[in-house]
């Protein structure tokens, strides 16, 4: 199946609307009042969080879900592995960043957070208010 065509088979086993929250947890409330607010970020393009229970993904692009997706759950896969090799101990914190867009992805009380926005946005500011840096 051609990647074209597993994306669209993604997208419509899915459904995913804009905001999507799954089995949502008390403990996880106040962070996402923080995430709610980043998103308000001049720049910020939006989150995906997930821990074991619950899952939130809150974009200003609907269409890219799948992309995002599968971006937050590379970069954090890709820093499982290559943590050890450079003997990096455990990353709490990934930026990746490209022309003209960069992703933060957290670690923070189970929770595994990315925010997707603009490459002149603020980093540490995001960390501050998620109550890290």
């Amino acid at each position: 199946m051609a990647k074209r065509e597993k994306k669209k088979s993604f997208q419509e086993a899915l459904e995913i609307p804009e905001t999507t929250v799954l089995d949502e947890n008390p403990s996880v409330a106040g962070l996402r009042v923080s995430l709610d607010e980043i998103k308000a970020f001049e720049g910020v393009k939006g989150y995906i969080m997930r821990n074991t229970t619950s899952a939130a993904i809150d974009l200003n692009d609907p269409s890219k879900i799948i992309d995002y997706a599968i971006l937050s759950s590379s970069a954090f896969d890709a820093t499982q592995e290559l943590a050890p090799i450079f003997e990096l101990g455990d990353a709490k914190e990934i930026l990746v960043e490209g022309k003209n867009a960069k992703m933060l992805s957290v670690v923070t009380d189970g929770n595994k957070i990315s925010i997707f926005m603009k490459k002149n946005v603020d980093c540490e500011k995001i960390l501050k208010k998620l109550h890290i840096a």
